[in-house]
């Protein structure tokens, strides 16, 4: 069984069980979120492909941790014109595990 949903602007592939990394929520940890904007649905059997979205399909997750990604170095150089410039990012991340999938 498995679903791709669309969580945080992104679009994902949850399976029960399964510990997923999404673009950072403003959830406290611990906490239950249900997810309805399910794009399509399979149990094994069948595949059912909403247009664009499914209605009756539900994605139940909880918030396990928040975090950092590692530093992505953003580095610009233009030669011979004494031109550097050197950032750096890390990205917000939320931990979830889905619970169940429900149809």
């Amino acid at each position: 069984m498995y679903a791709v949903v669309d969580m945080a602007g992104k679009q994902f592939t949850v399976k029960p069980d399964e510990n997923i990394r999404i673009p950072h929520l403003d959830v406290e940890v611990g906490s239950l979120i249900q997810c309805d904007n399910v794009l399509l649905y399979s149990n094994g059997q069948d595949v059912r492909v909403g247009n664009p979205r499914l209605d009756g399909v539900k994605v139940t997750a909880e918030v396990v941790e928040h975090g950092r990604e590692k530093k992505i170095i953003v580095f610009k150089m233009k030669r011979r014109k004494k031109y550097r410039r050197k950032k750096g990012h890390r990205q917000e991340y939320t931990l979830i595990k889905i619970k169940e999938i429900s149809a």
